[in-house]
């Protein structure tokens, strides 16, 4: 297959290990190896660790295929399994932080006694079947030398560890730190946070203070001469699990429970009536079964994931989006102990939603690039946009519309404003600041984007509910 071929695609984010990259072929998520790095995929692909984890659904899963469906220059090309949508850690709450650093950890675990370790410790190596994380990426998996330290310990630190020491010790929401920066948290920011009797929080000490003192010590030492110390010290791989072992229990005993928080309890306080609620799930269900099953659907503004819920009965996959983050570690924690699979809650403002960022802007993908949904949700969202942000309604408009596909179904809910929600956001807005925050003038920009299918004013006569299809 030439590499002109317009339906190969390069990875954007794949770039920064020469010895291996991902590629898009269709459906078909394909990883090309080297002549060294197809040599050890085979030894991997033949250990007693690698199959169990990809049985057990800790790793993605991987096959190779022949022949190979790619250019020439790769010895090897192996077929992954598609993510049903692809995150970025600045978008999970804490506990899901946690969750993939404790499997990351677990992989190791299993790796070292086998005579594999990993040459990456990023967050981004992970990603989510609904509530259950995976490791995605195969090609990290390398032999494990004695005399060698994890390669992987900076980026576990500066991507997983210190964001989850901000939320855990200190009550920080790690998201804007992890998003400023795609390598992550460095040493040299964490240190100013954790001087006093700060130093002796769990873990501080040792991979905030000591991990930086050492950066700087071998600051100009080569990768072979800090091998070559190590190894005459007795480092060993025993020693490495050790190491491992101490680290995951370290993890384990992080938590951070948020501040409380009105959107928590939302459901009960946002004032529905019993009618208002049955009569806006049936227009909800209606317009999730109107078409062909939809392979992914965004619940915008999901808060405990009511609708989240309703849409994973009609779909494949759901992407539940809060601005909270206390809101969003509640509904994963509670997705997760029911083994939810089909939701995946992500931390996330509408108003600024998560940019390209990395190498060109490219490397990770921004969130409306993600999308491309079949179906958007936009229930109770309008309002909080249009009245709480500024945002002008064509401009709601034309932020929901670049969520979806052509041909999707939108469904949103307007609120009007004389509805007690809407007054309770306008009385604390100059007079006269959102004379277009009207229906009529909500639908004429609805109209303008989509073709309106059904719309449904609720019983109490303050909410109308729209249905949809865009593009047409």
């Amino acid at each position: 297959m030439a590499i002109s071929d317009p339906r190969l695609r390069a990875e954007p984010g794949s770039f920064r290990d020469p010895a291996n990259r991902v590629f898009h072929l269709g459906d078909d998520v394909l990883r090309g190896l080297d002549e060294e790095a197809a040599v050890q995929w085979r030894a991997l692909a033949a250990s007693g660790f690698f199959p169990s984890l990809v049985a057990a659904g800790k790793v993605c899963g991987t096959e190779q295929v022949e022949p190979a469906p790619l250019p020439h220059g790769w010895a090897a090309v192996l077929r992954h399994e598609r993510i049903p949508f692809v995150s970025h850690p600045y978008e999970w709450s804490f506990a899901m932080l946690r969750d993939a650093a404790l499997l990351h950890l677990e992989i190791l675990r299993a790796a070292l006694p086998e005579g594999f370790t990993t040459k990456d410790g990023s967050a981004y190596n992970l990603q989510w079947r609904g509530a259950e994380p995976v490791f995605i990426d195969v090609g990290s998996f390398t032999p494990a030398r004695d005399g060698e330290p994890w390669a992987g310990y900076r980026q576990f630190c500066q991507t997983l560890l210190y964001p989850l020491l901000l939320g855990a010790h200190l009550g920080l929401d790690f998201q804007p730190w992890l998003r400023a920066r795609v390598d992550g948290i460095e040493p040299e920011q964490m240190r100013p946070l954790f001087g006093g009797t700060r130093r002796l929080l769990p873990g501080v000490l040792t991979h905030v203070h000591l991990h930086g003192a050492m950066q700087r010590r071998n600051a100009d030492a080569s990768t072979a001469e800090v091998r070559s110390q190590l190894r005459a010290a007795g480092y060993s791989r025993e020693l490495a699990l050790a190491t491992v072992r101490g680290i995951e229990k370290l993890v384990r005993r992080l938590d951070r429970r948020g501040a409380a928080s009105h959107w928590v309890d939302y459901q009960r306080t946002c004032g529905y009536t019993a009618d208002d609620r049955a009569a806006k799930e049936r227009f909800v269900a209606e317009a999730l079964t109107a078409g062909p099953r939809a392979r992914l659907v965004l619940d915008l503004g999901a808060n405990d994931g009511r609708y989240a819920r309703l849409a994973a009965r009609h779909a494949d996959h759901v992407v539940a989006v809060e601005q909270d983050p206390t809101v969003v570690d509640e509904l994963y924690r509670t997705l997760r102990a029911q083994g939810e699979r089909r939701i995946l809650p992500l931390v996330m403002d509408l108003a600024d939603p998560s940019p390209g960022g990395g190498w060109r802007g490219v490397e990770r993908a921004s969130f409306a690039d993600r999308a491309h949904a079949d179906v958007v949700l936009a229930l109770a969202v309008v309002h909080h946009l249009a009245i709480g942000r500024n945002v002008p309604l064509p401009e709601v408009v034309d932020g929901l519309v670049a969520l979806a596909a052509p041909g999707a179904r939108l469904v949103a809910e307007f609120v009007h404003p004389e509805d007690p929600m809407a007054r309770r956001l306008l009385a604390n807005k100059p007079d006269g600041l959102f004379p277009d925050y009207r229906r009529d003038a909500f639908e004429r920009s609805l109209a303008g984007r989509c073709r309106i299918t059904r719309r449904l004013d609720l019983p109490s006569g303050t909410r109308t509910l729209y249905e949809a299809v865009v593009g047409d």
